[in-house]
């Protein structure tokens, strides 16, 4: 990575990260607006404000010890609520909000990628802000895809078992879904033993290399 001051660097990963939580975040809750539940319009969260989404542990404090460490940076943001309740019906469209979450992270790797590609193909010149915005572009891409993947895994409450969930008997949904109260230990037990990792990292490098040949990168 090139030679950037603190302050630089604080700015080229926090644009991306906070941009990957928050559209990801909105998502969930415009597609649920969509689909009958208003719960996250009326408490002010479709709103791109990073403001209203900032996690203090996943927004901040995650990704500053993971750049501070090296490896790969991701986030999370405060959850948007969803009352599936409210939805006209319910368990197929928990599956359609929850598959919004990582096709918004979709949307901005493509984003990120063709702002690189043009970079390369139109900058004249490798000058201080054309470096920034390129490294920029580059972790927005690292970060989304690796945000999308991470939220696809079927386990809960990740959005992949959202997915999943819908295409369960009603009685294993439910004992499935039963899951979540433990979700956070069973994903922290994966990453304290290497599985977790030894999953993603064919994943996330598969894909990168599939988004570096269509945009010929």
């Amino acid at each position: 990575m090139p030679d950037f001051s603190l302050l630089q660097n604080i700015i080229i990963y926090a644009i991306p990260i906070l941009f990957a939580i928050t559209v990801h975040e909105v998502a969930h809750g415009w597609v649920a607006s969509k689909l009958g539940d208003q719960t996250a319009k009326l408490l002010g969260r479709l709103t791109l404000n990073p403001i209203k989404h900032i996690d203090p542990i996943g927004t901040i404090l995650v990704p500053i010890v993971l750049s501070t460490f090296g490896g790969f940076i991701f986030g999370w943001a405060k959850p948007v609520p969803v009352d599936w309740h409210n939805l006209r019906q319910p368990k197929r469209d928990m599956a359609w909000v929850a598959i919004a979450g990582p096709t918004s992270n979709l949307c901005m790797v493509l984003l990120w990628a063709g702002l690189i590609k043009l970079i390369l193909v139109t900058a004249e010149s490798s000058s201080g802000p054309v470096t920034a915005l390129l490294e920029m572009a580059k972790i927005g891409v690292q970060v989304n895809s690796f945000l999308m993947i991470l939220n696809l895994l079927p386990v809960p409450p990740l959005d992949g078992s959202r997915v999943l969930t819908a295409f369960l008997p009603p009685l294993w949904a439910y004992r499935y879904n039963r899951l979540e109260r433990v979700g956070l230990i069973i994903l922290l037990i994966l990453l304290a033993s290497g599985l977790l990792m030894k999953i993603l990292d064919p994943l996330f490098f598969g894909f990168l290399a599939l988004i570096s040949r269509i945009f010929g990168l």
